[in-house]
């Protein structure tokens, strides 16, 4: 029972976080998942599904704060949403699963801790080639991991300096939730298969995820939740890359 009650808060407070800064979560509802033992058949497509409903949440909240850029947008989904559709339907052994999925959160530790970027820093033209490759590769890997890929293509975009902090969780919260669907989708014809308490775990999610994406996107600087969450992360790329 106690082990219960440690996980739902848990979840509360991964979606809360990672719906701050314009995440869904499917990488940290992943490795909460796989710390607790839940089935690994279900927990690429609850990911996703969790997916679906926090970033769609987070975008809006984004959105309505005017930070949203279409043409910055498109180019990355108009072959990422594609890809993560045939990456669902590919089935990853679970040792190289757990691996993948490892490496992915240490990337975002490297986003959320090693990459110091200012806002005041000159934006440069968005190449539409790079973009369309990046969202292809991105995708792919989405639909294969169960992840949404907001977590490597919000560096990307800061890196390249294509737009500030704030349009590119925008970005990244549609751009997961749209690799999400297509995720999902390509799971279906896989043989889509939930967690038995999906419903609870959807509320609770939804529950953490609104009050992240409410004070991310426009009460509060999210640096030291940042932090927190880079911690966390660190924690669950070690558990997962030696189990």
């Amino acid at each position: 029972m106690y082990l219960v009650i440690i996980f739902y808060l848990l979840l509360f407070l991964v979606a809360f976080l990672y719906s701050s800064v314009g995440h869904g979560g499917a990488s940290g509802y992943l490795a909460l998942m796989a710390s607790f033992s839940l089935a690994p058949d279900t927990m690429r497509s609850t990911a996703l599904l969790l997916n679906v409903f926090i970033s769609l949440m987070a975008f809006i909240q984004y959105y309505r704060s005017g930070h949203f850029q279409w043409k910055l947008f498109w180019p990355f989904a108009l072959l990422s949403i594609p890809a993560a559709f045939f990456g669902g339907m590919i089935t990853v052994d679970q040792g190289v699963y757990k691996k993948i999925l490892a490496l992915l959160l240490l990337f975002s530790v490297v986003k959320l801790i090693g990459f110091k970027y200012q806002d005041a820093a000159p934006k440069k033209e968005q190449s539409l080639v790079v973009s369309l490759f990046i969202g292809f590769v991105i995708g792919l890997l989405s639909g294969m991991i169960g992840i949404g890929g907001g977590i490597l293509l919000s560096p990307l975009i800061l890196l390249l300096h294509w737009a500030n902090m704030k349009q590119t969780a925008a970005v990244s919260a549609l751009f997961i939730f749209v690799n999400s669907l297509a995720g999902l989708a390509g799971l279906f014809f896989n043989g889509l298969r939930l967690n038995p308490e999906m419903g609870f775990m959807i509320a609770i999610a939804l529950s953490g995820g609104a009050l992240g994406a409410f004070l991310g996107a426009s009460k509060f600087n999210s640096t030291k939740l940042k932090y927190i969450l880079a911690c966390v992360l660190i924690i669950a790329s070690i558990r997962l890359m030696f189990t």
